[in-house]
């Protein structure tokens, strides 16, 4: 999945640092592709990982009007990749699609995120003049992956979660778990 927008785009590397004042300011979108290899925590998750494994990424600031009359600055990210993992079924390599779509207030210090989080639907980062924009796809990329990732049926299997299929099961159907049991006992 590629992304596709109207307007004034700039297409760039991923930013290490960005200024998320100019960027909200300016509403133009930033939008590129980054290596996944370089995400050193997602590399040591991720296996047979390829030079050339990307993720999609677009983020554009903007301000709004916030409680206290002042401007709010808001920021949108959303990423698209697929990061190889291993399947905890068959422990072969299971292909695992993240798509990112995430809104952020940002807050002038710790305080007043920790005392406005609970209430807040939107997540809260505090404010800094050049924030690294790196470390936060990495880190939601992260959050996004699965606690147990596994394919939805394994190669070589017939049938999701039933082993190699045998037992007259077909596609989609799940047999009696009594009766399998009942299979498995010993004359």
């Amino acid at each position: 999945m590629r992304f596709s927008y109207t307007g004034a785009m700039m297409k760039a590397d991923l930013p290490v640092r960005l200024s998320v004042q100019a960027l909200a300011e300016s509403g133009a979108p930033l939008s590129g592709q980054a290596l996944l290899q370089k995400m050193k925590r997602l590399a040591l998750d991720a296996i047979g990982l390829q030079a050339d494994s990307t993720v999609d990424w677009k983020v554009h600031g903007e301000l709004r009007p916030g409680a206290d009359g002042s401007s709010d600055i808001w920021m949108h990210l959303e990423a698209v990749a697929t990061v190889p993992l291993t399947c905890q079924r068959c422990l072969g390599e299971v292909a695992v699609p993240i798509a990112l779509d995430r809104w952020y207030r940002f807050v002038a210090n710790e305080d007043i995120a920790m005392a406005e989080d609970d209430a807040a639907e939107e997540d809260l980062l505090v404010i800094d003049p050049q924030f690294d924009l790196s470390v936060l796809l990495e880190d939601e990329l992260l959050m996004a992956l699965p606690v147990v990732p596994m394919h939805h049926l394994c190669p070589g299997q017939a049938t999701p979660l039933l082993g190699n299929g045998e037992g007259g099961v077909g596609e989609g159907e799940h047999p009696n778990p009594f009766a399998v049991l009942a299979s498995l006992k010993k004359p």
